[in-house]
């Protein structure tokens, strides 16, 4: 157990703005401790000036695990420990999947899932020999939910997703809690600065995807989500003694969800007798993993 919560100490990947400054800005309120990070560390040096026995500006990089490994250091050297990391730091690159070149699309990797794994992988060890921790992953309703013309940043947080579900087993008995957040559209960066969109535009696939592009341009500045309120949603969750694996924010991104989940039902049971009758006669059928 994190022994009071006044006394936790968080890190928090791109803490610059959006989420990361949301939720760096809410905890340093409560009292308790905050590293803010940032590619550039003059960005986030006026939360540690507002909170100097709080707040420690670190420049992180996720992509570069030196600069990963460095942060964790200086945290704990900081402050003792590290009780939640929040994996905030990402962007989407958004086009068809035939227009995103090559370079974009690991690019996209590297941040979104290389990124928040070389995060988790370097406060593990502490967490583990405390025996507690917890581990905020921002996904997004796009980590539930794919869309045409978002397909490679979708792909990633479908892919953050499936390591929080595996993680969240390998340390459960460890003390260390996982919780995957899924945004739907908030007033953030993402729709302007964090938004990436492809070079290239084939005719063909303008009928799929130009609305979806337009509209998260058109939206920059409009989301009806308020980051204020998710930082307090997340908080809450940490706080809470039954956290959910996952914390869908926004209406739109429960109603998405929610949509998707009955889609899937439906189909499953179109298809279960096809689906089941394919072991060999006699074979026994169990759960997977045990």
């Amino acid at each position: 157990m994190i022994s009071g919560q006044n006394s936790r100490v968080w890190l928090i990947t791109g803490s610059s703005s959006g989420f990361g400054r949301a939720i760096a800005q809410a905890v340093l309120d409560r009292g308790e401790k905050v590293v803010v990070t940032a590619r550039n560390p003059q960005q986030v040096e006026d939360i540690q000036t507002k909170y100097p026995d709080g707040a420690l500006a670190v420049q992180l990089d996720v992509t570069q695990p030196a600069q990963v490994q460095a942060a964790v250091e200086k945290a704990i050297a900081k402050f003792g420990r590290i009780d939640v990391l929040v994996n905030n730091a990402g962007y989407g690159a958004m086009g068809a999947l035939e227009e995103l070149s090559d370079e974009a699309t690991r690019r996209q990797f590297e941040t979104n899932v290389f990124g928040a794994l070389n995060m988790m992988r370097a406060v593990l060890p502490s967490m583990r020999q405390h025996r507690s921790g917890y581990i905020l992953n921002l996904s997004s309703v796009g980590g539930f939910v794919s869309f045409p013309g978002a397909g490679i940043y979708c792909a990633t947080k479908f892919a953050l997703e499936a390591l929080s579900e595996a993680l969240v087993k390998e340390v459960e008995a460890l003390g260390i809690k996982i919780i995957i957040v899924e945004p739907g559209a908030f007033r953030t960066d993402f729709n302007g600065r964090s938004l990436v969109l492809a070079d290239t535009q084939i005719a063909d696939y303008e009928p799929v995807i130009s609305g979806f592009r337009q509209w998260l341009q058109d939206m920059d500045g409009k989301q009806p989500g308020d980051p204020v309120k998710a930082a307090e949603a997340m908080i809450q969750a940490v706080n809470s003694d039954n956290p959910p694996l996952r914390l869908a924010l926004g209406a739109d991104a429960v109603s998405a969800i929610e949509t998707k989940l009955e889609s899937v039902k439906a189909e499953m049971g179109a298809w279960k007798d096809v689906a089941v009758n394919t072991a060999y006669e006699g074979a026994t059928v169990g759960a997977i993993g045990g």
